[in-house]
């Protein structure tokens, strides 16, 4: 939460002091996507078993089988 709090805060002030013209609207686009991308891959990473990216257990499973003989 104070990830997100600091980040809001970053945000607001360069949008508020900065010129608003196109390159600075594409920069401020870009980066805010690249946030969003970097925080939904750690929440996702959370839980690699679920969630819109899963890791497969196959491998997991295959090993535990040659372990046990």
């Amino acid at each position: 939460m104070v990830l997100l709090f600091w980040l809001m805060m970053l945000y607001t002030s360069f949008g508020l002091l900065a010129p608003r013209n196109a390159t600075v609207i594409t920069v401020m686009l870009v980066g805010a996507l690249a946030l969003a991308s970097a925080i939904f891959l750690i929440l996702e990473m959370n839980r690699p078993m679920a969630g819109f990216m899963k890791v497969s257990s196959g491998s997991m499973r295959k090993a535990l089988e040659h372990l046990g003989r």
